[in-house]
């Protein structure tokens, strides 16, 4: 029997089951569209956390102060490093063009009737400078404003809908209340830009460092020492001068290990990458599952419909079919159900990349790499779950399918 006459009588099969080939594919349509669904997302979380550390600046250092060590294992409390290290810093090392210091802290802000919680950043006037923004509306506080620990405040552009303002030019010269305590907006951030899945940098409050440290947060500890140095080429050069002023201001002796870490943009990118990376697979992994799922229904279909066809297959062997007649028939049955199933979830799982990226705001990427992979995983699923069924069909004895009822 010619190839192609084995291929019809497959599709024909498959035509004259419908309700069944269409509820055997969906298997199929749901894994291939959640694969690519969930790998869009991951890739999407992966470019922002990219673009977010390209926006900082290629000369970006941060300081921050490294866990407590009990037993071997970090604890959650932190080293301390504070406004004083911060100063020694902008001293003496002399491959940096910024210094800036920085508290946070999540905590409520009210307006109206409106509150909500947010973060909130005590720093100095710098800060735009050195992470990148810009003010959108009205001004940054000045130094003067630092010193004198004025309650005037810098709000981020994603915090206006959270308090309910759909001005920004309403919120100048207001009052708002930080943690019960009345602050006066001076300025309204321009966006930043939404952290995928992860918090949003623009949904955060600054303040005067010194009116955060005495009146906001209590302590003098620093989350972060922020610092550019003077080009690309000499980023190793002031990372080392950092490391040696702040060993020095802690006192550190030869071989004691640092209380503190410094990272560059470079750190930021390959750490934060290897987790979106992580993640992207788990989600990856987690819908391979529905794949497999998908799989089995195939066999099982294939499997009954080998015992319901065995008459039929008795026939076609008495005609003159062959095994690799039989065998290619059923394979091509459980191949094609795959293939269209794959087919359709690649649309579907494009359109749900995009709804995802409509209704929640995440950043969804589908790049041609995971659509061949999920597409490719499908066919294989066909092939692989389709063979004992195609084996099965084609070992059956033609005299005893004859007989069978």
């Amino acid at each position: 029997m010619l190839i192609g006459e084995t291929i019809a009588v497959a599709l024909d099969a498959l035509r004259l089951n419908k309700m069944r080939s269409l509820l055997t594919m969906l298997g199929i349509v749901i894994g291939v569209a959640a694969v690519i669904a969930m790998i869009a997302l991951g890739n999407g979380a992966q470019n922002t956390v990219k673009e977010r550390i390209t926006r900082l600046g290629t000369t970006f250092i941060q300081v921050n102060p490294s866990r407590q060590m009990q037993g071997g294992i970090a604890t959650a409390s932190l080293r301390k490093i504070t406004l004083k290290d911060a100063q020694a810093v902008a001293a003496r090392a002399a491959h940096i063009t910024e210094v800036n210091a920085q508290q946070d802290a999540s905590r409520q802000v009210t307006w109206k009737n409106k509150n909500t919680s947010v973060m909130i950043v005590g720093t100095e006037p710098n800060y735009l400078a050195v992470r990148k923004y810009e003010i959108d509306r009205g001004e940054m506080f000045t130094e003067a404003d630092d010193r004198a620990r004025r309650k005037v405040a810098v709000l981020g552009a994603g915090l206006l809908p959270l308090l309910g303002i759909d001005n920004a030019d309403a919120i100048l010269g207001e009052q708002i209340r930080i943690a019960g305590q009345q602050f006066t907006v001076v300025g309204v951030m321009a966006t930043k830009g939404q952290a995928g899945m992860g918090g949003n940098p623009d949904e955060q409050v600054v303040i005067p460092l010194m009116t955060g440290r005495f009146k906001i947060f209590g302590h003098d500890r620093l989350n972060d020492i922020n610092v550019l140095a003077a080009s690309e080429e000499e980023i190793e050069q002031a990372m080392g001068e950092v490391q040696l002023v702040l060993r020095r201001e802690h006192r550190l002796r030869v071989g004691e290990p640092d209380d503190f870490v410094i990272r560059n943009q470079s750190d930021f990118l390959t750490a934060l990458s290897e987790t979106a990376a992580t993640f992207t697979l788990l989600l990856a992994g987690i819908a391979a599952v529905s794949l497999l799922v998908g799989g089995i229904g195939i066999m099982n279909i294939m499997l009954v419909s080998v015992t319901e066809r065995t008459r039929e297959i008795g026939v076609r062997k008495a005609l003159g079919a062959t095994r690799g007649n039989i065998l290619l028939q059923f394979l091509t049955e459980a191949v094609v159900l795959c293939l269209l199933g794959g087919a359709i979830g690649i649309g579907v799982g494009m359109f749900t990349a995009d709804q995802l990226h409509r209704a929640m705001e995440w950043k969804t990427t589908v790049d041609t790499p995971s659509i061949l992979i999920a597409f490719g995983f499908a066919s294989a699923t066909g092939l692989i779950f389709g063979v004992w069924p195609a084996k099965r069909a084609a070992s059956l004895d033609p005299i005893e399918a004859l007989r069978y009822e």
